[in-house]
């Protein structure tokens, strides 16, 4: 296989017009964890006439998949941002949507993700565009984001920005912090193998074990945002990157007063907080999901974003500065 990168084996697995669009499909194969088999599948949407701008990341969610960030109609926030000169790129987790299941699927954690897989990515990114991208990431998405800067996986230059959105890890579930319902919650998740999105209603993807017995220790008695040699959530406090927190006053799942606290923990200068509701003057209290995919999203919050991209600040007006 001819690879399209220096860095590690990469297949060009389609080139296509999508209308005013290009669509790139691309395989990575990193080699860079204890999983050999890992392949990552990351989607670049751009402008038909060839122009490339700033790159973008956009980093989906549990239960989810490319399509969250844009149609097969070139409907969403990702063809937007293209057509807005965005050089855009659009990864799918190990075994999500093109990316095959690796191997060792059952035992993925977000510390696989940060640790490995974004790092690649990002890496990737670079060499192609030449630039540092910035950072996108929805629920799941933004909480990895966070656990790749905390850990000090993504190294100076794979990040001029991070976003969050609906990303928190501060909400307390307290029956987790009993023992037995924590042992109970483990036995119950490893005889089923995993998380179903279609059986749950969540989303049309899976999750590992891995990852949903992670998510449980986080939330337990003791528990902690990182690893066992890497505190997570300690190191936020040396990240250095601009980073804007956006919650939604509808959104249940992901409370706005969580998102904001996980903003606060990190050390950057320039920190920012979106709340979207109609008592910061927005036409709804967003949900989770709406927040990033609905018709009030392309029209109030999708600029909202653009302009921090492109200047590094919200509007003067919208939102508030969480100073460091």
């Amino acid at each position: 296989m001819q690879s399209s990168s220096q860095l590690f084996p990469v297949a060009l697995l389609s080139a296509e017009f999508r209308g005013d669009l290009t669509e790139d499909v691309y395989r990575l194969k990193p080699g860079n964890s204890p999983d050999s088999s890992v392949e990552l599948v990351l989607t670049r949407l751009g402008l038909r006439d060839g122009a490339r701008g700033v790159p973008v990341i956009l980093l989906h969610g549990s239960f989810s998949n490319r399509r969250f960030w844009y149609s097969p109609k070139c409907i969403g926030f990702g063809p937007y941002l293209a057509r807005a000169g965005f050089d855009v790129w659009i990864p799918e987790m190990r075994g999500h949507g093109l990316s095959p299941r690796n191997e060792d699927y059952d035992r993925n954690r977000v510390a696989d993700y940060a640790r490995f897989d974004l790092p690649a990515i990002g890496s990737f990114v670079v060499e192609q565009s030449g630039q540092a991208p910035h950072w996108i990431g929805h629920s799941l998405g933004g909480i990895t984001l966070a656990a790749a800067l905390g850990g000090g996986y993504l190294e100076e230059g794979l990040a001029a920005s991070a976003v969050l959105c609906g990303s928190q890890i501060s909400r307390t579930y307290w029956p987790l912090k009993l023992p037995p319902v924590a042992w109970s919650g483990r036995f119950l998740l490893k005889r089923m193998g995993g998380l179903s999105g279609s059986r749950l209603k969540r989303g049309p993807e899976d999750e590992p074990l891995g990852l949903a017995l992670e998510t449980l220790r986080w939330y337990s008695l003791f528990g902690r945002f990182g690893e066992k040699d890497n505190d997570w959530w300690g190191g936020l406090q040396n990240v250095r990157v601009p980073v804007l927190a956006v919650a939604a006053d509808g959104d249940y799942q992901d409370p706005a007063w969580a998102c904001r606290q996980l903003l606060e923990q990190f050390g950057s200068e320039v920190r920012e907080y979106l709340r979207l509701g109609k008592r910061q003057g927005f036409s709804e209290d967003y949900g989770h999901v709406e927040m990033l995919i609905s018709k009030g999203a392309q029209r109030e919050v999708w600029p909202l974003l653009q302009h921090w991209l492109e200047q590094g600040a919200l509007p003067a007006g919208q939102g508030a500065l969480a100073q460091a």
